[in-house]
């Protein structure tokens, strides 16, 4: 069984900022698998499922960001997952909009979220999907950037990455991480090109 947690803030005012860029990306594996993300359990939303026979429970934190590994390290702990059956989508800042990038034993490199759960596991050995918000412009803080609403060029982009964010779970799931990797993981220059 996986375990495949989203970062993000609970409640409607947080809903459409970037930091939330995770929940809807595992929103969009859930409608992909017929997999609704309704139960509640140790801080948590949660819904369990099969992808191409594999047993997962999708999760969504009701804590804030930066308490997300307390939800995270109570449902590894009482399904017995192992931390390296843990993926982890997350909104991140040094990433162009619009990429993604799958990673594994890697630090939080400032992200609060990740911080949480590697303090909470004792471990950095989980896999993440990053999923590329951009640096903020000249003059805004990144604390209010992630927490700024999605621009309607990014509302526009949001259903095809969070598709290919789900399509990347997907391969991890059924082909492996380095197959994933090499598949999602391009240079910036070959993706398409970032908004205005």
């Amino acid at each position: 069984m996986y375990l495949i947690a989203a970062l993000g803030n609970p409640g409607k005012k947080y809903r459409h900022t970037r930091h939330n860029i995770g929940f809807w990306a595992l929103e969009t594996l859930g409608r992909r698998h017929g997999i609704t993300v309704e139960k509640k359990k140790f801080e948590g939303c949660y819904g369990s499922g099969v992808i191409d026979r594999i047993q997962v429970l999708l999760l969504t934190p009701l804590t804030y960001m930066n308490r997300s590994g307390v939800a995270v390290a109570a449902f590894l702990r009482y399904f017995r997952i192992p931390p390296e059956q843990l993926i982890v989508l997350h909104d991140d800042l040094d990433l162009p909009w619009n990429t993604l990038r799958i990673s594994e034993k890697r630090g939080a490199a400032g992200h609060k979220g990740v911080l949480s759960i590697i303090q909470e596991l004792q471990t950095h050995g989980f896999i993440r999907v990053r999923i590329g918000i951009g640096r903020p412009p000249l003059g805004v803080a990144p604390e209010d950037y992630v927490l700024e609403p999605f621009t309607p060029s990014e509302e526009a982009d949001l259903p095809a990455l969070t598709e290919r964010a789900a399509e990347a779970v997907e391969t991890i799931l059924t082909q492996g991480v380095i197959a994933a990797m090499n598949r999602f993981n391009v240079r910036p220059t070959e993706t398409s090109p970032s908004r205005p």
